[in-house]
């Protein structure tokens, strides 16, 4: 039998290893690709900074009816809830009391008036007689200190009636304004007037326009003053100053369609809180604003021309320091360090750190890192607040 020739053997032993490994390498998985991750553009445009503020609405003139006289109630002439109109009979309380009131003053000013008619006729009679030594000059001097008593007595009890005719005047209580009027606090058949029964029985307000007052920080004073008119170029007769972009968002989150106007800031700054009381007009021809309700007050304090902006969920905070992924040219991820600016809603105002166009990570920082190889996807981020750009 012939002998296989070593050198063959050797050449036979190569080929199985080499056939060993190429089969093993292509059992081997291919690398995977680079993973997919959300990114957004830097945004540039100009940004206004607007501020909210908590207010309370007042109707713009909201004036108590109060019981001047004490009594009991007797008629309600109006309808809750619904307008007044001004010199309507809104309450009347029994007069029985102050027309009796009237009629004894009626009986002591008749009074009077006899005792000066007499008066009058004793001092006529004695001035003759004291002309011809007739009567002693004390006697004339008594005689013109009665008269003057009874012209002062008169004066008196004129005076005593018309009080008592003002008091009972009191009990027809009629609205001083046109407007809208409140829920009784009395009803008919109580007795008002005096404590601890009421003695404010309702309250007319006119919301055909409203006020809207709220407190104001020092800070956001000084931005808002610098839109407003100086002091001395207020026009009295307008007593209001527009504000651009002065408006009110409703408790169920829609923003009212009539803008406002700062009527009043005031004088001094709460020291304790650091805030002072501003005060808005708003036009409301719907009535649809009521005196008690609260609403936001939105306004423009500034404008950023060229703000860069970023949507919140890229950024990342850590010790008041914020931080980004940016992706770059070669498609890595970058960790870069941010000045955040205002918030604008849902978005923030980069002061420094980025540029405009620039690719940065959204929803996804929790799967990459710094030096990672990523295929971006752009996406279009839609703000979900209602702020006005």
């Amino acid at each position: 039998m012939n002998k296989i020739h070593p050198l063959l053997i050797k050449v036979c032993g190569f080929l199985c290893i080499l056939l060993i490994l190429i089969s093993c390498n292509r059992k081997k998985q291919e690398a995977p690709p680079p993973p997919e991750i959300p990114v957004v553009e830097v945004i540039q445009k100009d940004v206004p900074i607007y501020r909210q503020f908590v207010g309370q609405v007042y109707g713009n003139s909201d004036i108590p009816i109060r019981a001047r006289v004490a009594g009991f109630l007797e008629e309600l002439h109006f309808y809750e809830g619904l307008e007044v109109d001004k010199g309507q009979l809104l309450y009347s309380i029994d007069p029985s009391e102050y027309q009796a009131k009237v009629s004894t003053q009626e009986s002591h000013l008749a009074e009077a008036k006899t005792e000066l008619a007499k008066a009058k006729s004793d001092l006529d009679r004695i001035e003759p007689l004291a002309e011809i030594n007739a009567v002693s000059k004390s006697d004339l001097d008594a005689a013109r200190a009665n008269y003057n008593a009874a012209l002062a007595y008169v004066d008196a009890q004129t005076s005593n009636l018309k009080y008592a005719n003002i008091n009972l005047g009191y009990c027809w209580i009629k609205s001083p304004i046109s407007g809208i009027i409140g829920q009784t606090e009395a009803r008919k058949g109580e007795f008002v007037g005096k404590d601890p029964n009421p003695v404010i029985l309702n309250t007319v307000s006119t919301v055909d326009t409203v006020r809207v007052e709220f407190f104001l920080a020092e800070a956001d004073y000084i931005r808002l003053s610098r839109l407003l008119p100086r002091v001395r170029d207020y026009d009295p007769k307008k007593r209001a100053a527009p504000v651009p972009n002065l408006s009110l968002i409703l408790a169920d989150g829609s923003t009212f369609e009539q803008k406002g106007y700062v009527n009043f800031i005031n004088r001094e700054v709460d020291p304790q809180t650091g805030s002072l009381l501003v005060q808005t007009t708003f036009p409301n021809p719907d009535y649809l604003l009521k005196p008690g309700q609260y609403a936001k007050v939105v306004i423009k304090l500034d404008e950023v021309p060229g703000g860069l902006l970023i949507p919140q969920r890229c950024v990342m905070e850590l010790q008041g320091q914020y931080s980004v992924y940016v992706i770059n040219n070669n498609n890595k991820v970058e960790s870069r360090q941010i000045k955040a600016g205002d918030i604008i809603g849902d978005m923030l105002l980069v002061k420094e750190g980025l540029k405009a166009g620039e690719k940065v990570v959204i929803d996804a920082l929790q799967k990459v890192s710094t030096g990672m190889t990523v295929k971006p996807k752009l996406t279009v981020f839609e703000s979900q607040s209602n702020y006005q750009f």
